[in-house]
């Protein structure tokens, strides 16, 4: 639909009375304009939609409650699925480095109006590398709750087509959602699309949806966070580094992190006869995720026995089981 097109039937529909079918084609006009390269047009045009809604999404409520939910509808529903998030940083024992560069990203989140009156932009685009269970899920989750956004999955089982160029319209579908929805959208295991070109079973289409969405994350310049993931960086093409604003490295827990963990997740429980050196040497190797079930089954342990108490044999023997699980 044309401009033109779009301006005759918001007028229709505003004279019908029908402001379901108004903002509907409003936001269909934000994202057109998005497309069309007119980036402050269309992050106007959705600011003053979601003002039009009564929530005030994106401008005169901050810190007053999540950004409103929009289901995907459609073939959206098949591509991506949303949820809110009530983990947060807090929730996550990180590193300092670590730490620092995620509030660093929510510090421009929350204080984009003034980097953007300014000519800046905001960190938004994220690519997260590291071993699986390291935390990077995890840090979609916290972003999207600290921000009160919600969070969007992309879900590969419907992005994927069989036929030539079918995997690129639907990766546009998903664009213009993140044109017009302001959310967190993740991509987990982003190597299903981002890997290199030049691999020898390349049969050209892999080549085709890797430069449609470098294309599109190129030229979104909306307000939400896109943040992709991957287990194997050496897999992902070198033009896909240089489309992100920031790269960010996780890795196993060192024995400090590794001892946050533990206690975190025995809140409640006395800890004071247990052995950490012996346990914490017991845990190298394993991610953040799988410390974090080691302590849950000593957790259950402990309660089925019903014991205030986790002993420094029950965290070896979980640690222990989770070491022969990944092994």
């Amino acid at each position: 639909m044309t401009t033109a097109r779009h301006i005759v039937a918001l007028l229709r529909s505003h004279i019908d009375g029908d402001e379901d079918r108004f903002l509907s084609i409003a936001t269909q006009l934000a994202a057109h304009q998005a497309r069309q390269g007119h980036g402050k047009l269309a992050q106007e045009l959705r600011e003053l939609i979601d003002i039009a809604k009564g929530k005030g999404a994106t401008v005169g409520r901050r810190g007053a409650g999540p950004v409103p939910l929009a289901q995907p509808k459609g073939e959206l529903s098949n591509l991506l699925s949303a949820r809110y998030s009530d983990i947060r940083l807090n929730s996550m024992v990180l590193a300092p480095d670590l730490e620092a560069r995620l509030a660093r990203v929510l510090t421009e989140q929350r204080q984009q109006q003034r980097l953007r009156a300014r000519g800046l932009q905001p960190r938004r685009k994220l690519l997260l590398v590291g071993p699986p269970g390291s935390g990077k899920t995890m840090t979609a989750s916290a972003l999207a709750g600290e921000l009160k956004l919600p969070l969007f999955t992309v879900l590969y089982q419907g992005l994927i087509g069989k036929l030539m160029g079918e995997t690129a319209t639907r990766l546009r579908l998903v664009f213009d959602a993140i044109a017009v929805q302001r959310g967190v959208y993740f991509f987990d295991e982003f190597d299903a699309i981002g890997s290199q070109r030049s691999q020898s079973n390349d049969v050209g289409e892999i080549r085709r949806v890797l430069n449609s969405f470098l294309q599109f994350l190129e030229n979104d310049d909306g307000p939400s966070l896109i943040i992709a993931a991957t287990n194997h960086p050496e897999m992902l093409d070198k033009a896909v580094f240089r489309r992100f604003d920031d790269v960010i490295n996780y890795g196993l827990p060192d024995p400090e992190i590794a001892r946050g963990i533990l206690e975190a997740h025995l809140t409640g429980f006395n800890l004071s006869d247990i052995h950490w050196s012996s346990v914490l040497e017991a845990t190298a190797g394993l991610s953040q995720a799988e410390v974090s079930r080691a302590a849950d089954e000593a957790a259950k342990i402990a309660v089925l026995e019903d014991s205030n108490e986790i002993e420094t044999s029950t965290l070896l023997s979980t640690v222990a089981e989770r070491k022969a699980v990944i092994n």
